[in-house]
């Protein structure tokens, strides 16, 4: 919301030289976000001139300049610039005549840009000045030729500081409005919130009196299918204007505010309507009054209907969307935009005006829906005060008599049907005991008061009933965040709270931030993907087979595709690779730590009820609650792609593969303390052959392996993207509590290799498996070196060939004791899977 300071200081005191950042610094004490400071940056001279005489002088270049002379000063005084009264000023325009006034920078001045004036020679003739258009004024982006003072009427005195009469004098500060503070999207709203902050008197601009039982326009709301059990309209104020010249000018001052304010100057009826609705909060709809059809109904779509909105496109209504309508269908979507049948024009003589109050859900979807935010919605969402829309509609009456010369007809309508707010008790102590500060009656009554509740006095504390403007005062909790706002947040102190001593982060967490900086440590980007994905990927990575993947549904997607909650992290590794890719990153290696979501099948999640949050729920409300949501365990996922070791002079590339993904499994297994084993592997997104299932013993906790070809081709990767992904909750649970620690042997190590021939379809990691058991407690590590096939081997055999080292604690091993241990390992393999040591 773009505040100007003139406009401001109509209803509420500034201070004495205050300035916009003093009023910004003002209003964040009452807890509004400062945005921005809007100036023009426009320095004088700047002055009204007139026009005395021109010559018209065609140039070698086909383009016809006006040599003028032209008066900047009364008779008799020295021109601003301390000049002569009379400048000559070469113009390229030719919008003006004889006699006419017009603005003038005279040497000195600066123009929005910045754009400094000089007298300088030009087209043969020093021109001493510039006459100005409206664009180099700052003022908006016509600059087809000068601004004539007389197309805004005015006709002011010769050598008048146009700065001051065009309102570029002015400034304004821009603040953010809360969703909950939708009163402060008005001059009357941010001009109470600076009375509170500095005490300053507040004038409202809505006390007005205001004709009562007027007749005459007929109105009806007829909402048979309501959003939330609340009627799309609550109140509805019209009255009529005769006779009006639809085609007066804006005058400048109303132009330059809504300007500072952020509003296109279009027409004056229109601009009235706009300068209201910033003035009070309450937007307003005017309607040419003789393109109407009878009386006005304010009612859903049906099917099929359509309406062409202001900005010239036909829309298709949905059934939600709430519409006003006359004899002739639907002439406007409800508190979003009005339509074009009934658009005030240039040849508009009579207009209805319309302040009418909708509900906030009902605007806010259809605005949505057919994505047509506008200053009104945006106010309409977040709650406009009901009370207002007869003094809004006044003030319009009024401006459109004053401006545009019409008269007010006795004629209008209001319906009315909201319920005054109801009553909140707040109990004695129950501000200090929330916020922590001991106030006193006499400063929680006065606070309240003061941002216009009615406050009694109840046996409990304090009766408090909100005032129309804020209807998010709903709880105890509401009235006691206004009493710290407006006594002050520097009352409130500023205290740590200590830990209790030997407290600090619990195991898993200690793990979990082991884990990723395990990670990144070994070269990995830690990522943060989106949570929403595909049907398609869910039923994709959920699962390693071809089964059902219950998932969560959204009931409100961001995007329709996207519209359920992952079962696995790698759909969004895949997406921020393809997006890295697309920019350039060729080598890539990714790892996230997040929550996936895995409904189990036939469970029912969700709770009918969902407690207030007005209230602490009870233990048993938080136990339903978290009942009531899906599994959610805790993955970490690992995505390479492209080279692991670039290209350099002596040294080709060396590309990632599953290789790297694997080194990363040790990593994740190392820093949370398990050895993860990997074993043979299937999954239907993976490479057969290049798949591996991930187990902490004989519990699987997850997967690793090339991507399938064709799915990396759908995601525009390259052939070769290896991905692994954990249940690292289940990881965790599996590791010990208290982590073994192993004295430092030094004992040498004995080191053999150990070549078995076995069946191709045996799995090497269930020969390891078998060799580590027969070959006792001297064995210290093993690990598979080769797998060999081809010339001396069977066709459906395989040579694996492992690098055994062994170590005694208390002396130094023997060849022979190394070697009947590692016999004893492949007499173990040969029982199990039939393993012939190869020669």
């Amino acid at each position: 919301m773009r505040v100007p300071l003139s406009w401001l200081a109509e209803y509420v005191d500034l201070e004495p030289g205050a300035t916009p950042e003093s009023v910004q610094e003002a209003l964040v004490k009452v807890g509004l976000e400062e945005e921005d400071i809007h100036r023009i940056d426009l320095s004088g001279p700047v002055v009204v001139g007139q026009v005395l005489d021109f010559v018209e002088e065609p140039q070698k270049n086909g383009k016809v300049i006006r040599w003028c002379q032209v008066r900047v000063a009364p008779d008799g005084q020295d021109a601003a610039d301390g000049g002569d009264a009379v400048h000559g000023i070469v113009c390229g325009a030719h919008n003006f005549e004889r006699g006419d006034k017009v603005v003038v920078t005279l040497p000195g001045s600066v123009l929005p840009g910045p754009f400094p004036i000089a007298a300088r020679k030009t087209y043969g003739h020093l021109s001493e000045g510039m006459i100005a258009s409206v664009r180099e004024l700052g003022m908006g982006d016509d600059h087809e030729g000068i601004l004539t003072l007389k197309t805004l009427g005015l006709d002011p005195e010769v050598g008048t500081d146009a700065i001051a009469l065009l309102g570029l004098d002015d400034a304004a500060v821009e603040i953010n409005v809360t969703p909950d503070r939708g009163y402060a999207f008005s001059i009357r709203g941010v001009a109470r919130e600076l009375s509170h902050s500095t005490g300053a008197a507040f004038r409202d601009p809505a006390i007005r009196d205001v004709p009562t039982g007027l007749t005459g326009v007929d109105v009806r709301v007829d909402d048979a299918a309501p959003i939330r059990g609340n009627v799309g309209c609550s109140v509805f104020v019209t009255r009529v204007v005769r006779d009006i010249d639809a085609t007066a000018p804006t005058p400048p001052w109303m132009a330059a505010r809504l300007r500072l304010a952020g509003i296109r100057s279009l027409s004056l009826l229109v601009d009235i309507t706009n300068y209201v609705m910033l003035e009070l909060g309450q937007p307003i709809h005017g309607y040419d009054l003789d393109a109407l059809a009878g009386g006005i109904v304010v009612r859903r779509a049906r099917s099929g209907e359509k309406l062409q909105t202001l900005d010239d496109v036909e829309r298709s209504l949905d059934a939600e969307d709430l519409l006003i309508t006359d004899g002739s269908g639907p002439i406007g979507l409800a508190g979003v935009m009005g339509g074009g049948s009934t658009e005030m024009g240039p040849e508009t003589t009579n207009v209805l005006v319309e302040a009418a109050n909708f509900d906030q859900v009902s605007i806010a979807r259809t605005a949505r829906r057919h994505k047509l935010p506008s200053e009104a919605s945006k106010r309409f969402e977040r709650g406009v005060d009901p009370k207002v829309a007869a003094a809004a509609a006044d003030r319009v009456v009024d401006l459109m008599v004053e401006l545009a010369g019409g008269t007010a007809a006795a004629q209008g309508s209001h319906l009315d049907t909201t319920v005054p707010p109801a009553p909140i008790v707040l109990p004695a102590g129950f501000a200090a005991g929330l916020v922590g500060v001991e106030y006193t009656d006499a400063e929680e009554r006065g606070s309240l008061e003061e941002i216009g509740c009615t406050v009694s006095t109840a046996d409990e504390g304090l009766l408090v009933t909100p005032p129309s403007w804020r209807p998010d005062l709903a709880s105890k909790a509401d009235l006691v965040e206004e009493i710290a706002r407006i006594v002050g947040y520097d009352r409130i102190p500023s205290v740590l709270p200590v830990a209790p001593p030997g407290h600090g982060l619990t195991r898993e967490q200690r793990a979990r931030r082991a884990v990723a900086n395990a990670l990144a440590a070994a070269g990995s980007t830690e990522v943060l993907a989106y949570p929403f994905v595909t049907a398609e990927s869910n039923a994709l990575f959920g699962s390693p087979v071809d089964e059902p993947v219950p998932a969560v549904t959204l009931a409100n997607a961001l995007d329709a595709r996207a519209s359920q909650l992952r079962t696995s992290l790698l759909p969004g590794l895949l997406e921020l690779a393809h997006r890295n890719l697309s920019r350039g990153i060729t080598d890539q290696s990714l790892s996230e730590i997040g929550l996936v979501f895995r409904p189990q099948l036939g469970e029912t999640y969700g709770l009918e009820h969902v407690p207030s949050g007005a209230e602490r729920p009870s233990d048993e409300a938080i136990e339903a609650l978290n009942n009531s949501i899906p599994p959610q365990p805790r993955h970490v996922a690992v995505l390479t792609l492209g080279n692991a070791i670039a290209k350099q002079p002596g040294q080709p590339a060396v590309p990632a593969g599953l290789s790297d993904v694997l080194a990363s499994v040790a990593q994740i297994g190392l820093a949370a303390g398990v050895r993860i084993d990997v074993a043979q592997g299937a999954h239907k997104a993976l490479h057969p052959g290049r798949t591996a299932e991930l187990r902490v013993g004989d519990t699987p906790v997850g997967f690793a392996g090339e991507l399938l070809p064709d799915i990396a081709e759908e995601h525009d990767l390259p052939r070769v993207v290896a991905v692994a992904e954990l249940n690292l909750d289940a990881v965790l649970e599996l590791a010990p509590t208290i982590v073994a620690t192993h004295s430092i042997l030094t004992q040498p190590a004995a080191t053999q290799d150990l070549s078995l021939v076995v069946s191709a379809y045996v799995a090497a990691h269930d020969v390891l498996d078998a060799v580590r058991a027969g070959s006792g407690d001297l064995l210290e590590s093993i690990r598979l070196v080769d797998d060999y096939r081809g010339t001396g081997v069977g066709d459906d055999e395989k040579s694996l060939t492992f690098a055994l080292r062994f170590r005694a604690p208390d002396r130094t091993l023997t060849a022979a004791e190394a070697s009947e241990a590692k016999l004893s390992g492949a007499q173990r393999a040969s029982e199990l899977f039939g393993a012939a040591i190869r020669d």
